[in-house]
C-alpha cells in the first residue's frame, strides 16, 4: 500500500479549504483518508491562521515512509518544520499514460513511413520493368 500525504479539497464553490490528509494513493483526491494532519486556508488574511498542522503526527507518518505531494512539501517548507529536502517524490499516474501514448505514436509514425518507402520502392520496380518490357519490344520490332 503506497501511502501519500496530500490535500483535500473542502469548502463551497469559489471558496476552497483543504485538509492535509495521509491517504492510500489508489484512492480518489477527495475519497476515503487514513488521518487528517491538518487544515490549510488559502483565503485566510492572516499567514499564522492560513496552515495548521499536527507536526508530531507529521513526522511520525514520513518516518513510515508516507511521501508528500509536490504542494504538501511546499507547505512544509513554508511552515519551516521541515527544513532537510524530502529526497522520495512520488511519481504522477498521468505521465506513465504520455509517455506510453508518445511511444504508441512514434511507432505508428514510424510503421507509416516504412510502409510509404516500400510502395515507393514498389513504385520504381514497376517503372523499371515497364521500361524494360518498352524496350524490349522497341529493340523486337526493329
Amino acid at each position: 500500500m503506497a501511502v501519500v500525504i496530500r490535500l483535500r479539497r473542502t469548502g463551497r464553490k469559489n471558496l476552497p479549504c483543504y485538509r492535509i490528509t495521509v491517504t492510500d494513493s489508489r484512492f480518489p483526491r477527495d475519497g476515503r483518508s487514513l488521518e487528517t494532519l491538518g487544515l490549510y486556508d488559502p483565503l485566510r488574511k492572516d499567514a499564522a491562521q492560513q496552515l495548521k498542522l499536527d507536526t508530531e503526527r507529521t513526522q511520525e507518518w514520513l518516518g513510515r515512509g508516507a511521501v508528500a505531494s509536490d504542494m504538501v512539501q511546499s507547505l512544509f517548507k513554508r511552515l519551516g518544520v521541515f527544513p532537510r529536502k524530502i529526497e522520495e517524490r512520488r511519481e504522477r499516474p498521468g505521465r506513465k499514460k504520455v509517455t506510453a501514448t508518445r511511444k504508441r505514436r512514434d511507432s505508428l509514425k514510424k510503421a507509416r513511413l516504412e510502409a510509404k518507402a516500400a510502395r515507393l520502392k514498389a513504385r520504381q520496380q514497376q517503372k523499371r520493368a515497364a521500361a524494360k518490357a518498352a524496350a524490349a519490344g522497341a529493340e523486337a520490332k526493329s
